[in-house]
C-alpha cells in the first residue's frame, strides 16, 4: 500500500516524534509512505491526481487543506475525509453540528461586530477566537467592554463562547476506531514537557461524548480539547487529526484496518 503524509515542515528542534514512529511502524507493516509538504511546492491544478492508495491530512495549513480538496474532487482517499477536515476548519459550523449531536459546549456567540458581545460580559468573560483557527493557539479572554476594541472586526467572524474558570486545565480526548484515550495539560504551562501532560482515565461520560462525536462527523479519527466544569463536560475544540502528544503516538498507531490492508 502507498500512503502520502500531507504534512507541514517544522524546524529540527520541534520536530513531531509522533509522526516519525508512525512512518516507521507503517513502513514495517510493508505499506511505502511519502511525506508531501504543500508549502514547499508549485502545484499545478491541471495535473493533480491520486498518485496513493490513502493520504493522510496531517497538517491544518489552508495550502494542506487546498491540495486536499482537490485530490478528494479527482477521488483520492483522505483520512479524515476532506469534506469532514474542512468542516472542523470552521469552528461555527463545528460547533452548530456539535450541538445538534447533543454534544455539550458552552454558550456560543458569533457576531461581525465585536462591540455587539458587549451586553453579554456581564453574565462574565468571553473566550475569542478566530472563526477558523485551530487548537488554543489565538484565543484570549475579555473581561470588560474596553478589551473588545482590540479584537479583530476585519478578519472574517469573531466567534465567542463563555469562559468557564476551568479552561485552562484541559482535557485531550483521542478517539480511533471506537478507542478512548486521554491527557490531561495545563495551556498555561511554561514549558512544553507541561503542555504535553499526562495520561488520564476516561470517564463514561467522555466515553460517550467522544462516540457522539464521531457520530456526528462520520469519522474515526480525531481529538477533542474538553473542559471540566464541576460535574459537567464541554467540548470546546474538535481536531480532524490528533494533536502531538504520546498518548497520541499510542492511539495513532492503532491504525483502522484499511490502512494496513
Amino acid at each position: 500500500m502507498k500512503i502520502g503524509m500531507l504534512m507541514l515542515r517544522y524546524p529540527p528542534e520541534h520536530e513531531s516524534l509522533v509522526m516519525t514512529g508512525v512512518i516507521r511502524f507503517l513502513s514495517e507493516w510493508g505499506a511505502g509512505v511519502d511525506v508531501i509538504y504543500p508549502e514547499e511546492e508549485v502545484i499545478q491544478l491541471a495535473k493533480v491526481r491520486p498518485e496513493h492508495d490513502l493520504y493522510v491530512l496531517k497538517s491544518r495549513t489552508e495550502m494542506a487543506l487546498g491540495l486536499a480538496g482537490m485530490l478528494h474532487a479527482a477521488g483520492a482517499a483522505i483520512l479524515n475525509p476532506y469534506p469532514v477536515s474542512a468542516m472542523l476548519r470552521d469552528r461555527i459550523t463545528t460547533t452548530r453540528t456539535l450541538m445538534a449531536a447533543g454534544v455539550p459546549v458552552p454558550d456560543t456567540m458569533v457576531t461581525a461586530r465585536p462591540e455587539k458581545l458587549a451586553p453579554l460580559l456581564g453574565e462574565g468573560p468571553l473566550a475569542i477566537k478566530h472563526f477558523r483557527g485551530s487548537m488554543a493557539r489565538g484565543i484570549h479572554v475579555v473581561w470588560d467592554a474596553e478589551e473588545l476594541d482590540g479584537v479583530p472586526s476585519n478578519q472574517g467572524p469573531v466567534f465567542a463562547q463563555r469562559f468557564l474558570t476551568s479552561m485552562g486545565i484541559m482535557r485531550r480526548v483521542y478517539a480511533i476506531s471506537g478507542q478512548v484515550f486521554g491527557v490531561r495539560t495545563n495551556l498555561y504551562a511554561p514549558t512544553y514537557d507541561e503542555k504535553v501532560g499526562e495520561a488520564f482515565t476516561i470517564t463514561p461520560l467522555m466515553r460517550d461524548v467522544a462516540h457522539r462525536c464521531g457520530k456526528a462527523f462520520g469519522i474515526e479519527v480525531f481529538g477533542l480539547d474538553v473542559i471540566e466544569d464541576g460535574d459537567n463536560v464541554y467540548v470546546v475544540d474538535v481536531h480532524g487529526f490528533p494533536p502531538r502528544s504520546y498518548t497520541a503516538t499510542r492511539s495513532i498507531l492503532l491504525v483502522p484496518s484499511f490502512v494496513r490492508k
